[in-house]
């Protein structure tokens, strides 16, 4: 085989509808850990706790790029050559139709018995009989084509269906849409997460986000220029029934600060209700608790006094959270529970049972030592590395009580509760196309599916003359092009239709 032969095969198996479909089940497959593991893209922090958690796979998976999936070149090849092989798959098919929507339909067949078709006779002649079938075909809207044989006989040839191939390609076409727009979206879109505690503000500038993530050609430079205040975070619960602990209410009051608009503007955001500047949309995500904690030194000096953001662990929010006093001498490290409506028991102890501050605790466990934040490796402000400290000891507070601290490290205070509000800040400019990519699909699929590719012949025979007048016979047939169907419907129809029009 040459080379341009080689080649040449090579494509054709490229673009192949058989190949297409491997990748794109290759392309599912590939999504997968981009779906179960974090990614850099998204959260950096994750990625490297991850790391640190797994010492011998997590370097493995990494180097393999399975912690940016959708930038690494294998899911990249997967990506380009399906999209080359819908490409292939579609344009010669688009040459195709367009001929075949022009074409007439095809002569009649010599023999119409081997098709099943229906044959009867009556009085009339041949150009009524041909013209009165062309007339009933066009009525149902069938393209026709009248035509005589070398034998003499008269036939009329209809077809109808042609928006079944159409309906295919648009499908195939919005695939390749679809592509498009999340190739638009992984390149130019970005992605950032923020918590926001109530009376506190948001600038967006890459460092307010907790967790920011951006296409190849995207650029924090380019983010568009607002701030806001979150005033209050509102959360009502359900107290009756099946759906006692369900959100009632959830929504955040903000006031809004732009460049160029003039006085401040006020938003209620809710879930799926958006804040939309530019092209950025204000998601709210998440809620919780955030503890406001006097900490204070073995000299009895404040070292922290401010809210803490715990987080979330179950639906009731029995909550998690860390504080970090790195200004003491030894350093200082709590790990907290907090607990909206206390419960203790023997099986699951402390625990909240209502997602409401009823009964507000907040149950520490306290070490001295070494923080590590002087080691060089990055932390969580989530998680507490205890191997090189010591624990002093565990304690429950309630709202107002302090704790002192054993051997007189300090004390720590829990003087109230603040709430807080995550937040996502996002910009797709793929969403557009790729929501009109999927209305195509499901027209197209709808075209496919419900619309039958037809044909059907009548020929028309003189059996016996009689002057003006004399006898025919007629013959009916059809075939239905897609597997599964007939067309003995349509074929009855015409039949009778020719019969009635002797009555």
């Amino acid at each position: 085989m040459s080379q341009r032969g080689f080649l040449r095969w090579l494509w054709r198996q490229l673009t192949s509808m058989k190949t297409a479909l491997i990748l794109l089940f290759l392309l599912a497959i590939a999504s997968i850990p981009g779906s179960i593991l974090p990614q850099r893209g998204t959260n950096p922090i994750l990625v490297e706790q991850w790391l640190t958690d797994n010492p011998t796979l997590g370097p493995v998976l990494d180097s393999i790029g399975a912690f940016d999936v959708f930038g690494s070149p294998w899911y990249s090849a997967v990506y380009i050559l399906l999209f080359i092989s819908l490409i292939g798959c579609v344009l010669p098919r688009l040459g195709v139709h367009w001929k075949a929507m022009r074409s007439q339909p095809p002569p009649a067949p010599k023999n119409l018995s081997r098709m099943g078709g229906t044959a009867f006779e009556y009085a009339g002649d041949t150009q009524t009989t041909i013209e009165d079938a062309r007339k009933i075909l066009e009525k149902d809207r069938w393209r026709t084509v009248v035509g005589q044989d070398p034998s003499g006989v008269h036939w009329v040839a209809a077809e109808k269906g042609y928006l079944r191939e159409t309906g295919n390609l648009i499908f195939h076409f919005s695939l390749i849409l679809i592509l498009v727009g999340v190739a638009v979206g992984g390149l130019f879109g970005w992605r950032g997460n923020v918590i926001v505690r109530e009376g506190e503000g948001f600038s967006n500038t890459l460092t307010q986000y907790d967790a920011w993530g951006g296409g190849r050609l995207s650029s924090a430079d380019n983010l568009p220029e607002f701030s806001f205040t979150l005033e209050s975070f509102d959360v009502e619960f359900e107290r009756e029934n099946s759906q006692e602990g369900a959100p009632r209410l959830f929504e955040a009051n903000m006031v809004v600060d732009r460049p160029g608009v003039e006085g401040s503007t006020r938003h209620l955001v809710e879930v799926n209700e958006p804040l939309v500047i530019d092209s950025a949309k204000v998601f709210l995500v998440g809620h919780g608790y955030a503890p406001h904690l006097i900490v204070r030194d073995s000299q009895g000096t404040v070292v922290l006094d401010d809210a803490v953001v715990f987080l979330p662990q179950d639906g009731n929010f029995t909550s998690t959270g860390v504080v970090k006093i790195p200004d003491t001498d030894p350093q200082l490290g709590f790990r907290g529970l907090f607990l909206p409506t206390s419960a203790v028991d023997e099986i699951r102890g402390p625990h909240s049972v209502f997602p409401a501050p009823d009964d507000v605790s907040v149950f520490f466990g306290a070490w001295e030592g070494d923080l590590g934040l002087d080691n060089g490796i990055p932390q969580s402000i989530y998680t507490l590395n205890v191997d090189d400290m010591t624990q002093l000891g565990l304690e429950s507070l309630r709202v107002g009580q302090t704790w002192q601290l054993p051997q007189g490290a300090g004390s720590i205070e829990l003087a109230g509760y603040e709430r807080w509000a995550s937040f996502q800040m996002a910009s797709d400019p793929g969403k557009e196309l790729a929501l009109v990519a999927a209305i195509l699909a499901i027209l197209g699929l709808t075209l496919s599916l419900f619309i039958q590719r037809r044909r059907v012949w009548v020929k028309v025979s003189q059996v016996l003359e009689q002057g003006s007048a004399g006898t025919v016979r007629v013959e009916v047939a059809g075939i239905a092009k897609a597997s599964g169907h007939n067309a003995t419907e349509q074929v009855d129809h015409i039949v009778e239709s020719l019969k009635g029009k002797t009555n």
